[in-house]
């Protein structure tokens, strides 16, 4: 697991990422996303909020990869390399040797260029030109990064083919580990169903046969175990390789982007499906999200037989889906109905249930109150809050709703027209908003509140299209406190408390 400045784990790193989606027209995009930055920690809640249309829902669903995303990274902590062993580890090593040689490339064309572009006056060529340098900078730290992440200071040295060969010796282990890891998870399931058959007293299962069982299933343990000591002594080969180079500099630059993440935005669609148990999603509308022709247990057992949780008509599956449903608070009774049967907070249940009976680590909740009578919207935000402390959850909560985000969330991150404009921890961001877009949202907040003065003011104007955003600041044309500079400058992310983020040329000063 990922660990950040603070200390706290890191779950879920982002970094640059675009998703754009391509319109019939060639050459134009609808960017949805645009360049977001961002650390989910484990066991927090990220709130994310934002008018309809800037992007939340978007963003949402490409870190699960159910949209793939346009562009950038998605560091993922939850499980290591070796547990997946993706393709794309095996297909950057063996070409390690050309990708340096790319790379060494791409530096020289661009620091070529770079001194080309100050040689040349203002200008619409000197517009193009620093377009090409900014994307030869891009191209070049891809490269890098691509090479960095699985071997670290190894990029840097001379020799290299010596480090590539232990790297591939080690992810041919993990490809093996994950091949006996697939076979123990399905001979443990047949242990588990021959020994539950026989505590029910059947017949058709010996104690003979138990023993064979129990018999291989300790045997691939024990194979596990040996591949786990073989991995061991090649990562001791490579602590070896880097002892001449801990007090070289160059070699420890790179050695510090060494990252032990997945790559989700790589991974091969088999692969993803590996994760899905751990990357879940809480649909908006309740209605549309469940099958009308499945019963509430086919619905929530859908995914728990896809995972190999259990096998088709295992019996203790029926019991699991009950607990399940018991947790969510729906009765054990529901079991057999369909969801026309239920109003609109049970079926937001039923969804919650289906979601958290694979046990995933990290779940978006995609507006999952927004289409709730207010009544039940609570009992549904305090079940989520239950539910997180309980199986030590993951939550992306998405929502319009700045009053209810504040009661749920860690932190919270304020989206606009694709971008992140503001970021702090919830309380933070209540008592110190300093984005005028987070003013303006804060302001359009109702209350019944007698004993206040504030004025309930409603945000005017329209989202300009993200096919075509405003330059320099995307929200000068909708903010009191525009000036030239945010007509022409993208502001700059930077952090102007701890952990408190904002891009804005004019911050807010604190009313304190």
């Amino acid at each position: 697991m990922q660990t950040a400045s603070n200390d706290k784990k890191v779950l879920l790193r982002i970094s640059n990422l675009k998703q754009w989606f391509p319109l019939k027209k060639r050459g134009l995009f609808v960017k949805a996303n645009d360049g977001i930055t961002l650390d989910i920690y484990e066991g927090e809640t990220f709130g994310l909020v934002g008018e309809s249309g800037c992007g939340k829902s978007t963003l949402g669903r490409t870190l699960l990869q159910l949209y793939r995303q346009t562009d950038g990274r998605t560091m993922y902590y939850g499980r290591t390399l070796d547990e997946i062993a993706p393709k794309y580890v095996e297909k950057t090593l063996r070409t390690l040797e050309k990708r340096r040689t790319q790379w060494k490339a791409f530096v020289q064309h661009r620091d070529a260029m770079k001194k080309e572009y100050d040689a040349m006056p203002d200008g619409e060529a000197k517009y193009k030109k620093c377009n090409d340098v900014t994307k030869a900078e891009k191209d070049a730290n891809d490269a890098l990064l691509d090479m960095a992440n699985l071997i670290g200071g190894f990029v840097a040295v001379k020799d290299i083919q010596k480090p590539t060969a232990v790297f591939l010796k080690e992810y041919s282990l993990s490809r093996k580990r994950l091949a006996l890891s697939r076979k123990l998870a399905q001979a443990q399931l047949d242990l588990d169903d021959a020994e539950f058959a026989a505590k029910k007293g059947k017949k058709n299962v010996s104690e003979g046969k138990l023993q064979k069982l129990r018999a291989h299933v300790q045997a691939i343990k024990k194979q596990i175990e040996a591949v786990d000591g073989e991995i061991a002594a090649v990562r001791k080969e490579l602590d070896a390789l880097r002892e001449p180079y801990k007090n070289d500099a160059e070699f420890m630059k790179y050695e510090a982007l060494r990252d032990e993440g997945i790559d989700l935005a790589r991974l091969t669609y088999n692969e993803i499906r590996l994760l899905r148990r751990d990357l879940q999603l809480i649909f908006q509308d309740p209605y549309s999200s469940l099958n009308p022709r499945m019963t509430v247990g086919n619905i929530i057992g859908e995914g728990l037989l896809a995972h190999g949780f259990f096998k088709r008509n295992d019996e203790r599956m029926q019991e699991y889906i009950i607990k399940t449903m018991e947790d969510a608070g729906l009765a054990s009774y529901f079991l057999h109905r369909f969801p026309h049967q239920f109003s609109g907070g049970q079926r937001q249940r039923i969804g919650i249930a289906r979601s958290l009976a694979v046990q995933p680590k990290f779940v978006v909740c995609d507006e999952a109150v927004s289409a709730l009578d207010v009544s039940i919207q609570s009992q549904i935000i305090n079940l989520l809050k239950d539910l997180k402390e309980q199986q030590n959850l993951t939550y992306m909560f998405i929502t319009h709703d700045l009053s209810v985000v504040k009661y749920i969330s860690d932190r919270i991150g304020v989206m606009y027209l694709g971008s992140m404009v503001e970021l702090a921890p919830a309380q933070e961001l209540f008592d110190h908003p300093a984005h005028p877009y987070t003013e303006a949202l804060m302001a359009a907040i109702p209350t019944t509140d007698i004993d206040t003065d504030k004025e309930l003011r409603i945000l005017e104007g329209d989202i300009p299209s993200p096919v075509n955003p405003p330059s320099g600041c995307k929200f000068h044309t909708r903010c009191a406190y525009c000036t030239e500079i945010c007509k022409h400058a993208v502001p700059e992310w930077r952090e102007i408390a701890p952990d408190h983020f904002v891009a804005c040329h004019h911050m807010l000063e604190s009313k304190e």
